[in-house]
Order: C-alpha cells, then structure tokens, then sequence
C-alpha cells in the first residue's frame, strides 16, 4: 500500500479531513464503480443514481470504515455499491411484477437500446449472455472477469464463502458460454 492510500484511510476515519480524503476517493474509484453498477443495472442514468448513492452513503457512513488497506477500502466501496444496485434493480421490479432473476429480458431490452452502431459484436453477446445469468452469478462474474477482483475480495463484498463463489463462477462461464454459441446460430 502507498502513502497516499494510507493517508487517504486515515483521513477518511478523521472527520475533519473527511472530505478532503473524499474526494480523492472518488477520484480514483468513480469510474471503476461507475462500470460495476452500469453491469448490474444497464441503464446509464440508473448507474450514475447508484454510483452517487454509494458515495454519499459511504461518507456518511465514514466513521463505521474498519479497513487499514486499499483492498479493504475498495471491498467496502464495491459492497456498498453493489447493495445500493440490487435495491435498484428491486425498485424496478416492484414495478413490473417479476423476480429479480426474471429482469432479464428487460435488462437485455435495456442494453440493446443503449448499443453503439459500431459496437464490436463479439463484446455485445458477452454482456448479453451475462445479462441472462442468475443473479449471484453476473455479480461474481462481473466482479472477477470485469473488475478482476480475488474471490476473497469477492468474499467480503458479497458475504458468501470463496467456495461458492468459485462455483457460482464455474457455473457462469459454463453458462455463457452455452448462451454465446446460441446467439452464434440466431
């Protein structure tokens, strides 16, 4: 860990440089958290709601940070986001009656109206087989494939062991696969 980030956790506990110490964290974290919500909630509007739900809660909640490092930092950041996401997507379901899991076919409906015209192919059926996952599963893939974040970092964000994480891992590439070769023959 480098000076800087030890400096920005000690600041961060200090409620007189608080905001100082917050800034540099959303710096550096914004757009790192910013593509965790978007691949959890599609919408650019919604990602950017929860991107700045996150920060505010986490500088209210300063003071409860128990962290000394930058991955412990980041952990708590990526839960507190990945939480704030997950009540989103529970919003937007109340809405239209259906699980979570069953958001799919919205969430796809969703991506492909904010595709690029000369978005690459190969990346647009990636994060629609993504898309189609169970939920536990598109988060554990995103945040190790996308984020490439350890599955004990994982651990701590999502509250689950590192064995279930590496299989719900398993099961996703397994499954994206599968979903991949399919929308080769559409």
């Amino acid at each position: 860990m480098n000076a800087d980030t030890t400096q920005m956790i000690v600041a961060l506990k200090s409620a007189d440089s608080a905001v100082r110490a917050f800034d540099l964290i959303i710096e550096r974290y914004s757009e790192r958290l910013y593509w965790h919500c978007r691949r959890i909630v599609v919408q650019h509007e919604e990602a950017e709601d929860v991107l700045q739900d996150t920060f505010v809660t986490a500088f209210s909640s300063a003071s409860s940070f128990r962290g000394e490092t930058e991955g412990s930092l980041l952990a708590w950041l990526y839960k507190i986001a990945t939480t704030l996401a997950i009540k989103s997507l529970r919003r937007r379901r109340r809405h239209i009656f259906t699980s979570i899991d069953s958001l799919s076919a919205t969430l796809v409906a969703d991506f492909e109206g904010e595709i690029l015209p000369d978005a690459d192919q190969i990346t647009v059926k990636l994060h629609k087989a993504i898309l189609e996952l169970p939920l536990k599963q598109k988060l554990v893939f995103n945040l190790r494939y996308f984020d490439q974040l350890s599955f004990e970092a994982i651990s701590q964000i999502t509250g689950q062991s590192v064995s279930t994480l590496k299989t719900n891992y398993h099961y996703a590439a397994k499954r994206i696969k599968q979903i991949v070769s399919q929308l080769d023959y559409e």
